[in-house]
């Protein structure tokens, strides 16, 4: 047809469901978690090396929460919280386990 121009479409992704970890931390996390920082660190390397964990990081400044997604199924994040110091030395004073449906890929 004349005068109309064909557009390529980018493919949308599926979306992908992840497990989100979220940790409400202590009031006092900062100093309470110079000692046990480089064992959660850690951890999160080796979760992150082997594929379980995708993305991480603490929220706010000073940070009062911590945000976690995994690949798999719940239990997944449920053992990480059973492998982190920050859970074991009490500075997670909360966390819990929902799926997170992602609709755009990281890379």
């Amino acid at each position: 047809m004349m005068g109309q121009t064909s557009v390529a479409r980018p493919e949308t992704p599926m979306p992908e469901t992840l497990q989100l970890l979220t940790y409400e931390y202590v009031e006092d996390v900062l100093e309470r978690r110079e000692p046990y920082r480089a064992e959660h660190l850690a951890a999160i390397a080796r979760w992150k090396a082997d594929g379980r964990l995708v993305i991480a990081g603490a929220v706010g400044v000073p940070p009062h929460a911590a945000a976690l997604a995994f690949r798999g199924e719940p239990q997944v994040a449920e053992e990480f919280t059973k492998d982190d110091p920050y859970v074991a030395a009490g500075i997670v004073a909360a966390w819990k386990v929902e799926p997170w449906t992602v609709v755009t890929p990281l890379d």
